[in-house]
């Protein structure tokens, strides 16, 4: 039987038997896909009895009576969320990434939003703009409720997603190597042009993936807008509505449908990614 000799300073202090480390690779080998598989399986098990207790003879059905509306408000709300995270957070990302050191102040700031519990975002924001908060009294004389409205929503999935796509978007221009900019502005582009016709085109996989992220988290918002806007019901609201009111064969329906819209996004882009031919 083969054996290596470890020696120190002209003395053997050991033998290791490579059948034996054999063995112990085999087993290694063997151990940790089964470890993984369990683990995955583990991490799958919510989906899987999720799909499993849906009632797919009406489910349909469930859908057009309970789900519509919600899903309806979740959407408007989060697509206008969506334009106004885009127009804000692009060139806020940009700034902060092309910034000196001050604006790393702004990038770690972020983190309080994005690390701060939903429940909390939405008791502050219930706080602001309530009838006797910071705002409130500016909404009321403007004929708007600050709470329990569409605009509350809005608020409420912006701050809870805004943070991702910000984020996402400094990472994106910080992969862009500064100096391809800098010829643009020798050249006599200006600062604004040099970034559509430089920066965004090589940048935008990055910003899309942080739309995609932001889409998902701001559509499934929950904490903070059951806080904040009780109603309308949204979809995640609707879902807990109908979890409270009627038991959780009733929410199961609603949750599918939920991860039906928010989940393909994200999903696909993540495929995509790792496909050989995406210049990612």
């Amino acid at each position: 039987m083969d054996s290596v000799h470890f020696l120190v300073n002209g003395e053997e202090i050991g033998l290791i038997s490579r059948q034996r480390t054999s063995v112990a690779t085999t087993h290694f080998t063997v151990l940790l896909p089964l470890a993984a598989s369990v683990l995955v399986g583990l991490l799958l098990l919510p989906t899987v009895a999720l799909l499993a207790h849906q009632p797919w003879t009406h489910l349909i059905g469930v859908w057009r009576q309970l789900g519509m509306g919600p899903l309806g408000i979740s959407l408007m709300t989060t697509l206008i969320a969506m334009v106004i995270m885009t127009l804000a957070g692009t060139p806020l990302g940009w700034w902060i990434a092309r910034g000196g050191r001050g604006w790393r102040v702004l990038e770690y700031s972020l983190l309080f939003p994005l690390l701060m519990p939903p429940l909390v975002v939405g008791l502050v924001l219930a706080y602001l703009l309530g009838p006797y908060g910071l705002f409130g009294p500016w909404f009321h004389a403007l004929g708007i409720s600050g709470t329990n409205s569409e605009l509350a929503v809005v608020v409420a999935e912006i701050y809870e997603a805004m943070p991702y796509y910000i984020l996402a978007v400094i990472a994106s221009v910080r992969q862009v190597p500064r100096a391809l900019e800098q010829v643009a502005w020798v050249l006599g582009c200006p600062p604004w042009k040099a970034a559509w016709r430089v920066l965004l085109p090589l940048a935008w996989p990055g910003l899309v993936a942080g739309l995609a992220m932001a889409f998902a988290r701001a559509v499934g918002a929950f904490g903070a807008v059951i806080v904040v806007a009780y109603f309308p019901h949204t979809l995640p609201v609707a879902i807990w509505v109908g979890l409270q009111e009627q038991g959780i064969r009733a929410a199961f329906p609603l949750a599918l449908l939920l991860l039906l819209v928010a989940l393909p996004a994200p999903l696909i882009l993540f495929v995509w990614r790792r496909m050989p031919h995406a210049d990612l």
